[in-house]
């Protein structure tokens, strides 16, 4: 029998449980206490994991509530891509507004955006990367920019300001005054 000579990598498992853990203990202490309250000791003990294994990953609790901010609103996921640039849009802001309207989505972006500080955010960074994509599509008379100052930005103002408003939100709203002011 031949020895490895490398060791095992391990392959998910008890760290996705971790991490999971680690998440929900994090949204449930955000929509308890609100973003600025929530310390690594509090996220270990709910999350029944060692603070250190915290630490080691994130740093500090501004840093791990940006990071988990980005997560909930995955850059990976696909876009609205119909060929109708106007329905693609609507449905992406509609996305957002619904993914914003639960309670805990709105306080993990505003622990998100006070824990970047003068730095962008991933959250708003990822956004970027999808209005830029949205800006490059055939029909496009809008830049990425564009994109985030008359579509994202309403929206997140109203999640940060005024959250009990995004009921009444119209997603088209924003799509027309995009299109029609950039035409």
């Amino acid at each position: 029998m031949v020895a490895e000579s490398s060791p095992r990598r391990r392959t998910g498992g008890r760290s996705a449980v971790v991490l999971m853990s680690i998440r929900k203990a994090v949204e449930e202490l955000i929509a308890e206490q609100g973003s600025d309250a929530v310390t690594i000791p509090m996220v270990a003990e709910r999350a029944g994991v060692n603070h250190s294994s915290i630490y080691r990953r994130w740093g500090d609790a501004r840093t791990m509530i940006n990071d988990l901010a980005t997560y909930r609103l995955d850059p990976d996921r696909g876009l609205p891509d119909t060929g109708d640039l106007r329905a693609d849009l609507t449905a992406w802001a509609q996305e957002l507004i619904s993914h914003y309207s639960v309670p805990v989505n709105a306080a993990l972006l505003r622990g998100g955006a006070a824990a970047a500080g003068e730095s962008e955010s991933d959250c708003l960074r990822d956004r970027r990367t999808e209005a830029a994509g949205f800006a490059a599509r055939p029909g496009s008379n809008f830049s990425g920019d564009d994109v985030i100052d008359r579509l994202v930005a309403p929206i997140i103002y109203r999640v940060i300001f005024l959250p009990w408003t995004l009921s009444e939100v119209d997603a088209r709203t924003y799509v027309d005054e995009l299109c029609n002011r950039s035409a």
